[in-house]
């Protein structure tokens, strides 16, 4: 089937929503082709056929060979997909959106841009956070600090639970040997949610890269929305895999962190949270119009793919 030409691109209203899907899949030393709407992923043991359109985030680690056919079947069916390293902690690439509109981008752009949105958008984040206290408020310096207790007060109590040595969180990429037990599941387990975060982003049409905690970087909105969920995913669950201790940490955390996931309806959590955060109470994203329009700052929006005369008529 894979040099098979002209297979049908589907519609994006034909593909499952981002909610609906599995979260993500890892795959090391394989080769991925494609079968009409399936990744075939080919091993020694076999070939395993996988449902593009079930997937969310396909995480490529070493030894992966990915043809050009698959990878047009995982663009044109909204998969993120991450090459990563050899121990899942670098991100490199996406797939498209799931959706033909830019509401929900246009109305990120306004609040990043806006200074007072900004800081109002950013006291949401942390309001989720804590839920039980006001923190309209609070500066900026004051929430970053109120969330720095928080997370330190978190890793001396799993600490404690689990009776390990903390020493602290080092992040390093380039030596992951190096770290400890707990900062090397805290590394994997974090590249995986950073790049679910990430896939929910690109699905909905935002920009993973127009942050309101995080800034300058291109995946800084992806680490404001991952960092809602660490304190209830890949933190506790870091520190239970270190005290097993196992061979294999990356793929250990891997999948329990997907079973977490799952059980915590995370994707479901995500979808809601970026549109409250953007959208706050308005009409879902769903109802939406889906169409193009041409820009008139007196006018409002106009029809496209009509030529109109100098007074604005068209013809």
């Amino acid at each position: 089937m894979e040099n098979r030409a002209g297979i049908e691109k589907p519609e994006i209203q034909e593909l499952p929503r981002i909610q609906d899907r599995m979260t993500f899949i890892y795959l090391e030393h394989c080769r991925i082709s494609r079968d009409n709407g399936a990744i075939t992923v080919k091993t020694k043991s076999g070939v395993t056929n996988i449902p593009a359109a079930a997937i969310s985030v396909l995480l490529l680690g070493p030894g992966t060979d990915v043809t050009h056919r698959a990878m047009e079947l995982i663009g044109d069916t909204g998969v993120t997909t991450i090459w990563v390293g050899e121990h899942g902690v670098r991100y490199y690439a996406h797939g498209r959106a799931l959706t033909n509109h830019s509401t929900l981008l246009m109305r990120q752009a306004q609040l990043v841009s806006n200074e007072k949105k900004h800081i109002q958008v950013a006291r949401m984040m942390y309001q989720m956070r804590f839920p039980e206290e006001d923190v309209s408020g609070l500066t900026m310096q004051q929430l970053r600090g109120r969330e720095g207790s928080r997370i330190r007060s978190l890793y001396r109590e799993q600490a404690k639970k689990w009776n390990i040595d903390w020493k602290g969180r080092e992040y390093r990429p380039e030596d992951y040997q190096s770290g400890d037990p707990v900062n090397k599941a805290l590394s994997s387990g974090n590249a995986c949610l950073y790049g679910i975060a990430h896939a929910v982003i690109c699905a909905l049409g935002c920009s993973p890269g127009l942050g309101f905690v995080h800034v300058g970087h291109e995946l800084a909105f992806a680490y404001d929305i991952a960092d809602l969920y660490k304190a209830e995913t890949t933190i506790p669950i870091a520190f239970e895999i270190a005290a097993e201790n196992p061979d294999d940490i990356g793929s250990v955390t891997r999948r329990r962190l997907r079973d977490e996931l799952r059980k915590g309806h995370i994707l479901e959590r995500m979808v809601h949270d970026i549109k409250y955060l953007l959208a706050g109470d308005e009409k879902k994203e769903e109802d939406y119009k889906s169409t193009l329009y041409l820009w008139d700052n007196i006018r409002g929006d106009l029809e496209h793919g009509v030529l109109y005369a100098e007074d604005g008529d068209g013809k």
